[in-house]
């Protein structure tokens, strides 16, 4: 074994506790939404039509302060650029405003709703939506590590802003183009 050898696989040792505990997350998810019997309701939707429009609207907020986590993320990270002040904590708002805005979104689908399999388009976004929080929790728990290798953190980041995109894809672009822009 070669000296470089050693190093990647010493380096990638650490991401298998942040991995194994997404994975832990993301299955837990989908068991409790497909065995626990869904309830219809979940969260008051105050200001909204109803939980459709709650969850399109925040999700959609969400999507948004995701593309400014990866244009954040560029900027910090990019060789070229010189690196502002207000590049680390915007992308940290932005990343925390996005994951709770999420969080109503993901207790009305799993309480109200469960894990459903019936369509592709809902099949699809129950898959995501526990990948999502799977990923999230590995890119959370991969932050403090040291010794990761440098491709970690935008793969994680990378899967979590790709998951998050699809939710909104097979829900809030669904309701707008299907029901309507409304609140």
């Amino acid at each position: 074994m070669t000296h470089t050898t050693v190093l990647t696989k010493r380096s990638v040792v650490p991401l298998l506790v942040p991995l194994g505990v997404g994975a832990l997350v993301a299955v837990a998810l989908g068991l409790y939404g497909r065995v626990h019997a869904p309830t219809g309701f979940a969260v008051g939707v105050a200001g909204f039509s109803g939980p459709l429009a709650m969850k399109a609207w925040l999700t959609t907020g969400a999507a948004l302060l995701a593309i400014v986590q990866v244009l954040s993320a560029m900027a910090m990270w990019s060789k070229a650029g010189t690196r502002s002040a207000w590049l680390a904590p915007l992308h940290r708002w932005s990343g925390r405003i996005a994951f709770l805005l999420t969080i109503p979104v993901a207790f009305h689908c799993l309480y109200a709703l469960g894990a459903q399999y019936d369509s592709p388009r809902v099949m699809i976004h129950s898959l995501l939506g526990c990948f999502f929080y799977g990923v999230f929790t590995a890119k959370m728990l991969s932050l403090p590590r040291r010794g990761l290798p440098g491709w970690t953190l935008p793969v994680l980041g990378g899967l979590v802003f790709t998951a998050l995109i699809g939710l909104w894809l097979t829900s809030s672009f669904w309701f707008f183009t299907t029901l309507g822009v409304r609140l």
